[in-house]
This record gives C-alpha cells, structure tokens and sequence, in this order.
C-alpha cells in the first residue's frame, strides 16, 4: 500500500513550487476567506437606503482606487520592496473597511471605498512580482495559477460564509473582512521571506538600468509588445468583471436574494477549485495564447448567458460556462507580463498588469453599470460577447510575437 505524505497530496502541476509560493498562497487563502464586503456592497448599500444613482458614486470610486493602486504598488515594490509594499497594503485596506461601515453618507462611503481599493491594490503588483522573482519563466504560470487557486478556495468558503453573515447583519462582513487583511499582513510580516532571486542583476547593474529606464513607467511604455497585450488582456478582464457587478445587479432585479448570489459565488469558487489543477496540468502542454484565446471565449459566453438567465438554474448555467474559461486560462496572462519584464522592472510590469486588471474593474462598475442602467441588460450582455471574442481572438493572434521575445530572453 502507497504511503501517503504530504507532498502526495499536492496536485502534480503545483509540486516542486519554492517555499515562497506557497506562503503567499496560503495567506491568500487567509484573506480571501475574508473576501465579503465587495461582492455584497450593493445589498449593503440598499439596505443603508443609498439609492440607484447614489450607488454609481460608491461603486466608481471603488473602481477608481483599482486605478490608483496598482500604479503606486508597482513602483513601490521595485522601490522599497516586495513586502514593505503589501503591509502597507493590507494594514491600510484593513483600516478603510473600518471607515466605509461608520461613513454617514454617499460621499464618505465613496471616500473609504476609493481608499479600500487603492490599498489593497497595491498588493498584487508586489505579490505577483515576488512570485516572478522566486521561479524561473518556465513555472511563473503554474505559480500564478495556485495564486488564483488560493483566492478561489478562500472565495468558495467566503461565498457561502458571506451569504449566512449578510443575512446576520452587514457589520459581520466588515469584522471579518478587516481581520482577514491583518491576518494576511501577520503572514508576511513573520512568515514571508524574499528569494534569493539567481536572475536579479547584481546592484551595480540594477542602477545601471534605472538610470536607463527611470523609476516610473516609462520602461513599460517603450514596450511595444506589453502595450499591444495588456489592452487585449483589460478588453477580457472587463467581461470577467462583470460577473462580480452586473451578476448581483440582476440577481437582485430577479426578485431573489444575496443568498442567491452568495451561493453564485460558490458554484464559481467551488469548480475552480476542483478544476483548475487538472486544468493547469494538462494545458500547460498547448501554446499558452492560444489556451488563453480559448478560454477567453469562454468567459465571454458565460458572461452573455446572463441575459438569458431569470431564475437560480438559468444563472447557474452561466457561471458554470464562464467558470470554465476562468479555469482555463488561470495565470497565463499574468505568467506572459512577468516573462516580457526586466528583472529589475518586475514591480513595475505587474504594476501595469494590475493596473490593466483596475482599468477594467473601473470599467464594470462604472461603464457597466451605466449601460445595464440606461440602455438595458442586453445591450450589455451583447457587448461583453463580442468584445470578449474579439480580445481574444487578437490575443492569440501574437502568439509568435510573444514566442520570439520569450526565446530572446532566454537566450540572453
């Protein structure tokens, strides 16, 4: 009979990962089971009276600070450092869910949700830059997709978990979402630990390079390639996002409850979590783009089904679909940024990645939800159809531009 050990349980495409990985995965996990507030901030706001238009304000600036975040984590992290920048990050998002539950009014909740979103954006450039840093380009996508399995498995429990407190009282989901961020920031503080990185120039050369590049983003903005992949991959981000704002918006016009939603929630967090490591395993062997592309278009037919959907099997149907392409192109995009970066520039890179992930965030909540609004559900259900194929049709179409760049990379 097969011993079974720990390494055993670790699915095959996850093995072999550094210490490093797996410490941000499991705080991950601690934070995304904390995961509440902003899925539910609609039913929150409607049962603090805030009205249609009103809510607008609070949800723009919620996507505003997912703009405003990702720009100054990036060079944070290429700066001060990987984990200076995400307790800074954490402690102040912690700080500013306090503030949004106490605000008195439209106003001062826009206020704390602009400050929320743009501390705790500033995490994930220096999260993913520190996972950059700890593997070489041929695992950066199997390091980012147990990222992304970190944040489902703590989505899958924080869906139903959120679902039960919301219907308690909304002040639950503040406590735990605040603890959870202070639980994260306790992991990096003691338990995280920067790589020796073999890859990283030496400091002569790193100062070498930023008197080259600066210390802003102009090193990205001189790329070609990134500035033709990070919109196709913002035009995708959009469409995904739009699962976490107009899913709740029409749940809610359905006549059904943030249970429901809740429950939403879990079906996607639930299959990710079952699929994804199979998944990461037995695509990594096709050209990533095109996986991507696939998947892409996955996302985007589940997203249109929506419109079709008026009771809890119809939207179960479409998280399933869109929940299938999330499974698909798990890491690849944020593995493709990470591969086309200087080593001295990798903050910056995901810097402009999260920033793309903000842009396209701003977008759902406030382009989104103006087109749901004003000119009807279907008119942005056929949107998120056709420019999510069209993304990722494009997407696939610079795969030998990305080939060629990666292959001169490792050459040099």
């Amino acid at each position: 009979m097969p011993t079974l050990t720990a390494s055993s349980l670790i699915p095959s495409s996850f093995r072999g990962l550094p210490s490093v990985v797996w410490t941000i995965f499991a705080g991950t996990i601690v934070n995304r089971l904390g995961y509440l507030v902003t899925p539910f901030l609609v039913f929150f706001l409607a049962a603090r009276g805030v009205t249609g238009a009103e809510t607008s304000y609070v949800l723009g600036a919620l996507g505003a600070g997912n703009l405003l975040g990702p720009a100054v984590g990036g060079i944070l992290a290429d700066r001060i450092g990987r984990r200076p920048t995400m307790l800074i990050g954490l402690i102040g998002a912690s700080a500013a869910q306090g503030a949004l539950f106490l605000a008195p009014g439209v106003w001062t909740m826009a206020a704390a949700a602009l400050l929320i979103s743009a501390a705790g954006s500033t995490v994930s450039p220096a999260a993913y830059a520190l996972l950059a840093d700890a593997v070489d380009s041929e695992r950066r996508r199997r390091a980012y997709a147990l990222f992304g399995w970190g944040v489902n498995i703590g989505t899958a429990v924080a869906g139903v978990l959120g679902g039960y407190l919301a219907a308690q009282g909304y002040w639950l989901l503040f406590v735990v979402d605040a603890g959870s961020m202070l639980a994260y920031a306790l992991v990096v503080a003691v338990r995280l630990k920067d790589p020796k990185d073999q890859r990283t120039p030496d400091k002569q050369e790193v100062k070498s390079q930023e008197k080259k590049d600066g210390i802003g983003y102009g090193v990205v903005l001189r790329d070609r390639l990134a500035l033709l992949l990070l919109p196709l991959f913002g035009v995708q981000l959009f469409v995904y996002s739009l699962t976490e704002v107009a899913l709740p918006l029409a749940v809610h016009d359905s006549g059904l409850s943030p249970a429901v939603y809740g429950a939403m929630a879990a079906v996607n967090a639930i299959l990710v979590v079952a699929l994804q490591p199979f998944a990461t395993a037995r695509l990594s062997r096709f050209p990533q783009l095109a996986v991507q592309g696939a998947g892409g278009t996955l996302i985007a037919g589940g997203v249109a089904l929506t419109g079709l959907a008026d009771g809890v099997v119809g939207y179960t149907v479409s998280v399933v679909v869109w929940s299938l392409g999330e499974v698909v192109v798990a890491g690849i995009a944020a593995g493709v940024i990470a591969n086309l970066a200087p080593a001295h520039a990798r903050g910056r890179y995901q810097g402009a990645f999260s920033w793309t992930w903000g842009l396209a965030r701003f977008g759902a909540l406030t382009l989104g939800v103006a087109a749901y609004t004003t000119l009807g559900p279907s008119v942005l259900w056929w949107t998120a159809l056709v420019a999510g194929t069209a993304a990722a049709l494009a997407t696939v179409a610079l795969t030998a531009r990305v080939n060629a760049r990666t292959a001169h990379e490792l050459a040099a």
